[in-house]
């Protein structure tokens, strides 16, 4: 997962750690509560990046280009080392990974069901637009994680370069038929909706996730900061479509 350096959210004001982000995993984990929310947190993480992995392969065979079917493959390998990274810190806290992601399986390939692209552009718009959602909002929680957690989550969202390449060939495409624009408009809109109902629909299902992201476990964000993340995260979007040369 990534986000093109110009076009992060906006980052919640630095504040010196407290409570559990200003812990480590030793120490931190000692809470059950918590110990259960990171290990929904990375079961989350893991599935998303297996399922990058397998779409970036799959948007490699639309490529119109050999060199564009190289830099897909390129950046799908990239996905899964980012998912083998979490697997083994899974096994590292005695957390099975397939149990791990198992409850956000059915979630996130009803999302890719339902966001089936029908072309190389609309393949390029999801990988960008969805992606970037699950990466802000990702980054929005490492803020509250202890440090080792945080550390591990933050380096898989590191860019894996797929933003960017997303940004030149849908402005190319644009430039090239200006018609393309307003299709890929309405389909990166559809895709902002259910990226945010499919992120609600995974925090309400689990409780330990639910429960740190509303301040129950070590400091979270309560219910007004919640609302702020998902107003920054928009905000965000809007500024992607902007970089795609989209009306958001």
């Amino acid at each position: 997962m990534e986000t093109p350096h110009n076009a992060t959210a906006p980052a919640p004001a630095a504040e010196e750690p407290t409570g559990i982000a200003a812990q480590d995993w030793a120490t931190a984990s000692a809470e059950p509560q918590y110990r259960a929310a990171v290990v929904d947190l990375l079961g989350a993480l893991a599935y998303g990046e297996l399922a990058a992995f397998e779409r970036l392969a799959d948007d490699a065979k639309l490529a119109p280009t050999l060199a564009d079917k190289a830099a897909l493959a390129k950046m799908a390998s990239a996905e899964f080392q980012h998912f083998e990274r979490l697997n083994e810190r899974l096994r590292a806290v005695d957390a099975e990974p397939t149990d791990a992601m198992e409850p956000f399986a059915k979630a996130l390939d009803d999302f890719h069901r339902l966001t089936a692209p029908s072309d190389w552009l609309e393949g390029l718009v999801k990988a960008y637009v969805g992606d970037s959602i699950a990466s802000d909002f990702y980054r929005e929680v490492a803020a509250r994680l202890d440090t080792d957690t945080r550390a591990l989550v933050l380096a898989v969202l590191d860019d894996t370069g797929h933003g960017n390449f997303a940004v030149e060939k849908v402005r190319a495409a644009i430039e090239a038929e200006p018609r393309v624009g307003g299709r890929l408009a309405l389909w990166a809109r559809r895709l902002m909706g259910e990226a945010l109902s499919q992120a609600q629909r995974v925090v309400a299902d689990r409780d330990a996730l639910s429960t740190m992201l509303v301040g129950g476990v070590g400091g979270g964000f309560d219910l007004a900061e919640v609302g702020r993340m998902f107003s920054r995260i928009t905000e965000a979007h809007t500024k992607r479509m902007a970089a795609l040369g989209l009306a958001a």
